[in-house]
């Protein structure tokens, strides 16, 4: 009788069958492995499915046999991810807004691969993508690449630039005209992935990265003026409030002891933290300027207070002022 083609693949089907079948809770016997072979027309003995286990342990898969007369047999003690961390990231795709429905699906469906089948029906109870508030634009993932491919070349985009209408329709900004900025780095705020970048004549600009369409890199090389060389993304974010722009400026503001944890928080442990008094604490931190900022001040009540530049304590009073006579 002729071998089946497929005989020559038994090693990667055994991986296979161990790796989507089988975990703790679930072994399964030398018969049950060679029966689950023999559906992919793979023949086998015990004692050819005992050395190829052997083979695979000593090249590292980390397999264990089971001794217990009920219920024993070989699985497949750990995998690339537990399941807690595959948990964390499906999580992680169904909260972010920008990832569209359909990737979304297609993500939590790749993930749930790198399970066995058992733990996979674990993964399924918690996948919520329906009604969630998510992005219509396919093409995030390839926004993403082509911004870091810019980067990493040190070449300026261009891109034409989306927004919602009052008819609840996406429409171009600027006549539909291209964008042309040097990017600098893409951050993660409020669910959303946004591209920080310098514009000529406009200075440092924030862009939702799936508002933007038809991404070019260009030839010509990011601006100097634009300070690429220096930019951190990690010092910028601290400093920014819900990604919208305004004046730089190094403030200081009052609190309370028990609102220490929010500080930090928000604006990281290598801020400078001061005890004015014994209840009282101050941090001198840079912030760009915004009704954001002022939001968030005002958000936190009357115990936290801008000790200066007078300048800011200033336009925090009229915006607050500004907001009562609205009322």
């Amino acid at each position: 009788m002729a071998k089946s083609p497929n005989q020559k693949l038994k090693l990667l089907y055994l991986v296979d069958i161990l790796e989507r079948k089988t975990d703790e809770n679930h072994p399964m016997t030398a018969a049950a492995l060679i029966e689950e072979l023999a559906k992919v027309e793979v023949t086998a003995e015990r004692k050819s499915i005992y050395d190829d286990i052997n083979q695979l342990i000593d090249f590292g898969y980390d397999i264990v046999h089971n001794k217990a007369r009920v219920g024993g047999g070989y699985y497949m003690a750990s995998r690339r991810f537990e399941l807690a961390e595959l948990k964390v990231l499906v999580d992680s795709v169904q909260a972010s807004r920008f990832i569209s429905v359909k990737k979304t699906r297609d993500l939590i469906d790749k993930l749930e691969k790198l399970c066995s089948i058992h733990e996979e029906k674990q993964l399924k109870r918690q996948v919520y993508v329906l009604n969630r508030i998510k992005t219509d634009n396919e093409s995030i993932f390839y926004n993403v690449d082509y911004i870091h491919d810019a980067i990493h070349r040190n070449k300026q985009i261009s891109f034409q630039y989306y927004e919602w209408s009052t008819s609840k329709e996406m429409k171009l900004r600027r006549g539909g005209e291209r964008y042309v900025v040097s990017p600098l780095g893409l951050i993660w705020d409020d669910e959303n992935y946004y591209l920080i970048a310098y514009e000529d004549k406009a200075g440092i600009r924030h862009y939702r990265v799936d508002k933007m369409k038809a991404i070019e890199v260009l030839n010509e090389g990011r601006m100097e003026e634009s300070g690429y060389r220096d930019f951190d993304p990690a010092t910028y974010s601290n400093k920014v409030f819900g990604m919208y722009g305004g004046e730089p400026a190094t403030v200081t503001l009052a609190f309370p002891e028990k609102l220490t944890g929010v500080m930090l928080d928000r604006f990281g442990k290598d801020v400078l933290l001061k005890k004015d008094s014994e209840m009282n604490y101050s941090i001198r931190t840079d912030v760009v300027i915004s009704d954001h900022f002022f939001g968030w001040l005002a958000g936190l009540g009357k115990e936290v207070r801008i000790v200066s530049p007078d300048k800011i304590r200033q336009q925090y009073k009229q915006y607050l002022s500004d907001i009562l006579e609205d009322i």
